[in-house]
């Protein structure tokens, strides 16, 4: 039997708590050791019976492990890779992969030049329900894309700390939704419906009033011609965002049905709704018109939690069994879009992005 990969979670924060219990569960992977200079990672280190320490660079003085999640703040992930990267260590980076393209790039750049391989946290590329309508649309089953309609509709509580102390950055540009929940859209919609290729957005912080936005309108424009639209907003009383109507994610309330979708993915002979997977499509091309009714179903899904899944895959990826799923370079792509739907916002103009 293949030994489990030694991981070693930096950052013990609301994700990095998750990605700690992923690897302390996983077949494929063992929690080594956590990296957290905050005082309450004691207690967390304790619970896990794993060694605690204030720092990569201690870590790496005392122990070796095979790879290493980085759950860190946004601002400390280049500083923080680079080092693992000179450590020659396999490095998952959680989403986004830095706090700027310029950042992004350089740690591109470093792990392709050392061929140290880094995994980014985009864990719903691990989804079971991405992965089945991934499978659907690449089927030719809807036709040829025409457009897709997305939400992320939700409501960040002022009153449970979100915005104040440690997090009160989140206040300020770069902390709002369009880096922080964006950036998991932009990854979901290149993966079903291929690059983006120019962006144009609205943006408002008229609800809240803090420096950074609140709420975006955003129009993109797919490298096969297709078109999209998303709204997105974390002031707004909804449900209609990925991780209330998937259920994936137990810290989140799910959506009220079974009926609600964040994405409508539609072509020329059909079009599927995502997460419900309800597909619908003409029972043949003579049937294509609006006068005609669509065929109905509902596409059986198996449940697995994509954070368990990607820690396996990382075990995977640091013992050489596969190749990154989400490599820096798609991590790099996804910033590249989101930056430009910020220069979008700002400037009132259409952003091409090359490819």
């Amino acid at each position: 039997m293949t030994s489990k990969a030694r991981i070693a979670v930096a950052g013990a924060g609301l994700i990095g708590k998750r990605h700690i219990e992923m690897a302390a569960k996983s077949e494929l992977a063992q929690l080594s050791a956590i990296v957290d200079p905050s005082p309450a990672a004691q207690m967390i280190a304790q619970q896990y019976g794993v060694p605690l320490y204030a720092s990569l660079e201690a870590l790496f003085r005392h122990d070796r492990p095979d790879g290493v999640v980085l759950s860190t703040p946004n601002q400390m992930h280049l500083a923080h890779a680079l080092e693992c990267i000179a450590a020659g260590l396999p490095t998952l980076v959680e989403k986004p992969l830095a706090h700027s393209l310029e950042a992004g790039i350089r740690l591109c750049e470093a792990a392709e030049a050392a061929r140290v391989p880094i995994l980014v946290g985009h864990h719903r590329r691990h989804s079971a329900v991405m992965a089945k309508a991934v499978e659907v649309i690449q089927s030719g089953v809807l036709g040829k894309l025409v457009a897709v309609v997305g939400t992320v509709l939700f409501y960040k509580a002022e009153n449970e700390g979100y915005f104040e102390g440690a997090f009160s950055w989140r206040r300020e540009p770069g902390g709002g939704p369009i880096l922080l929940n964006m950036i998991h859209e932009i990854g979901n919609l290149r993966t079903l419906c291929g690059e983006i290729v120019a962006v144009q957005a609205f943006t408002s912080n008229a609800t809240r009033g803090f420096p950074v936005e609140d709420t975006a309108s955003i129009s993109l424009r797919f490298a096969s011609g297709a078109l999209g639209t998303f709204m997105l907003s974390d002031t707004a009383a909804s449900d209609h965002s990925w991780e209330q109507t998937s259920g994936e994610d137990p810290r989140y309330a799910r959506a009220h049905t079974d009926d609600d979708d964040c994405y409508h993915v539609a072509g020329t002979f059909g079009s599927l709704s995502i997460p419900t997977m309800r597909l619908s499509r003409y029972a043949s091309a003579a049937d294509q018109s609006w006068h005609k009714p669509l065929q109905k179903t509902t596409i059986a899904l198996e449940a697995a939690d994509p954070l368990a899944r990607q820690i396996d895959h990382f075990a995977d990826v640091i013992q050489g069994r596969a190749q990154p799923f989400v490599s820096a370079r798609d991590g790099l792509q996804n910033l590249r879009v989101v930056e430009a739907i910020v220069e979008a916002a700002r400037s009132g103009r259409v952003v091409e992005l090359a490819p």
